[in-house]
């Protein structure tokens, strides 16, 4: 009997002295995030941890909590510990550019997500064209000018305005009004700071600054929040139509009540999927595509069902 449980103990301690030895050699990617507030970034997160799973590597999360300047740091740090990729989502595209290249010389693969780095030396970028994107939705919204509103519109636009992608998605939107031909008047754009508070006291703002005021444009998730809340609040949902881009639940409430029109849905899940398992391909010695493009929808209310079951 005592034999029995001596080795029944080795074993035992074979099998966790092999599990250490696993978990040593796995690779080790990093994901620096902006914020884990947004529920977009969190599904970046879920769709990342899920593939490293998959993929038998460990997948750590830094949150940036919206300051570019620790996005820096945490590149940093993760040079210091060697970890084996980073995957980021960028703040400001352009003040991150050191820390990637500091990433490269070091001999770290980085691929940005969300956000592409302007002459970056990531190695690949993983998202949306956010420019072409814009120009999508205000097409949409001009085709919408046109056909329910007269062919005239005064729109106001709730952005982020330290956003480099948020930045593109309305200057795509604003190209693609321009040429669409009809009469809409831009107003103010005001800055909802990417926190969906802060956007919805600038989108009463707005409101209250342009009373003839009949859209709205918002460039992200907590802007769309704070802009569906701002109209809700205001009771101004039968005078105001609202598109914009990242469904919530109170999106798809503002799709059922009228008065949100449109919503450009990305599929963060899948980016953070595609990062980790591109990461995989190059730490196993295969090539990738330098751009991999993940496609968007515009959710109408001929569409929105399909989307129900996700913020239930």
């Amino acid at each position: 009997m005592g034999r029995t449980k001596y080795l029944l103990g080795c074993a035992a301690a074979a099998t966790l002295t092999l599990m250490s030895a696993a978990n040593a050699f796995a690779d080790t990617f990093a994901l620096v995030t902006i914020n884990q507030q947004a529920l977009f970034f969190n599904q970046i997160n879920d769709g990342a941890n899920a593939a490293a799973k998959a993929a038998g590597v460990d997948l750590v999360i830094f949150n940036a909590n919206n300051v570019p300047s620790a996005q820096n740091d945490a590149i940093e740090t993760y040079i210091t510990q060697k970890v084996d990729g980073i995957i980021l989502v960028a703040i400001d595209v352009n003040g991150v550019k050191p820390a990637i290249t500091a990433a490269k010389n070091a001999g770290i693969p980085v691929i940005a997500i969300d956000a592409q780095i302007p002459e970056g030396d990531n190695i690949a970028f993983v998202g949306v064209d956010n420019t072409a994107a814009g120009g999508d939705i205000g097409k949409f919204f001009s085709d919408y000018v046109k056909s329910d509103m007269g062919g005239a519109a005064k729109v106001g636009v709730v952005g982020a305005l330290n956003s480099f992608i948020q930045n593109q998605r309305l200057d795509g939107f604003k190209a693609a009004v321009t040429e669409g031909g009809q009469k809409v008047e831009f107003l103010d754009t005001v800055d909802g700071q990417n926190v969906q508070d802060v956007a919805l006291s600038a989108a009463e703002n707005l409101m209250t600054a342009n009373p003839d005021m009949n859209a709205l444009y918002a460039t992200g998730e907590p802007a769309l929040l704070g802009a569906v809340s701002a109209v809700a609040s205001q009771g101004r949902g039968d005078s105001i139509k609202v598109f914009g881009w990242d469904l919530t639940k109170s999106a798809i409430d503002g799709i059922d009540q009228g008065f949100v029109t449109a919503v450009i849905q990305q599929d963060p899940a899948g980016e953070g999927k595609a990062a980790v398992e591109a990461l995989v391909k190059v730490k196993k010695g295969e090539t990738i595509e330098p751009i991999i493009n993940v496609p968007v929808t515009i959710v109408t209310k001929e569409n929105v069902d399909q989307y129900r079951d996700m913020f239930k």
